[in-house]
């Protein structure tokens, strides 16, 4: 582009050619003119609106506040809904863990004033003279709480697993024979070698024989299931309750079988009562432990009553 200047005051007509890239350089000269004028002129406009009160500017003003007041609200309100949303979230895995903490110390033993998960716990101390408090933005309180939010989690997901152990713990010491079969006996012949009450002669016993009543109470030894409930010739009424893992329980010598093959028997539970049948010279309890068909002295599993 060529631009021709005539002029009474110059000697000859000036020519001025414009290139593409001048003329970009001088549109965004113009462009940029024009905003600064534009920024000015508001400036100028709002400075005038302030100072001179003019009703028309000052409702200009007052709309364009309550814009921004009702943006400000507004996103006020949804960051406050996604808290209390997240806050009810917490709450409910607080209870979560509370309920979790408190099996977990009946479980072990504890005494539940030990660990009291009802009560806010104390917390203190003198301010610091060194640093200022600080106010927590909205976006750092938000992180805290995502944080926090975290950190519930994997306590709960930990806690949970630490509540199967100490359950399965349990379960397994309750299917071991730790309990007196018996209620009110003693002992009359121990386990491993004696003197044969029939024929005199040096015999190993495979169990331990309590003495007591004809009537008396048989009880389950640990939790199991009856895999044998008859008459057997050496042994008389006898039963046996498979403990699992290869661990079985013999009771032998009753008066009367109460359980049946098949039934669930619990620790503790009565299963029989004490008698002389067999091969019995008085009216006792034989009772042994058997793993995986091979005899274990009782008494390195059964704990005197109380």
């Amino acid at each position: 582009m060529n631009i021709i200047l005539v002029s009474g005051n110059l000697a000859k007509a000036r020519t001025y050619t414009l290139s593409p890239s001048r003329m970009a350089v001088l549109l965004t000269g113009l462009v940029l003119i024009v905003l600064v004028a534009a920024a000015v002129l508001n400036y100028l406009v709002l400075r005038h609106a302030a100072e001179s009160k003019s009703p028309l500017l000052q409702s200009v003003l007052l709309t364009l506040q309550e814009r921004e007041q009702e943006r400000t609200q507004s996103y006020l309100r949804e960051n406050l809904n996604a808290m209390a949303v997240r806050l009810g979230q917490m709450q409910a895995q607080l209870l979560r863990l509370d309920s979790l903490g408190e099996r977990l110390a009946k479980l072990s033993g504890l005494k539940p004033q030990d660990f009291l998960f009802d009560r806010i716990p104390g917390q203190g101390g003198a301010a610091s003279a060194l640093l200022p408090s600080q106010d927590l933005s909205l976006g750092e309180f938000n992180r805290r709480i995502e944080d926090l939010n975290r950190l519930m989690n994997d306590r709960t997901d930990k806690l949970g697993v630490l509540e199967s152990y100490v359950m399965q713990d349990r379960l397994t010491k309750k299917m071991l024979p730790s309990v007196l079969p018996i209620v009110g006996g003693a002992y009359s012949s121990n386990y491993g070698w004696r003197i044969d009450p029939f024929t005199g002669s040096n015999a190993f016993h495979e169990g331990v024989d309590f003495m007591a009543e004809t009537g008396t109470a048989i009880v389950a030894a640990a939790g199991g299931v009856v895999v044998y409930s008859d008459y057997h010739p050496e042994y008389g009424n006898m039963l046996e309750i498979d403990h699992g893992n290869g661990l079985i329980t013999r009771y032998a010598h009753g008066s009367k079988r109460i359980a049946k093959v098949g039934d669930v028997v619990l620790r503790g539970q009565k299963i029989g009562e004490v008698g002389s049948t067999g091969r019995s010279t008085g009216s006792h309890l034989h009772f042994e432990v058997r793993n995986n068909g091979t005899p274990l002295n009782p008494g390195r599993f059964l704990q005197p009553a109380g």
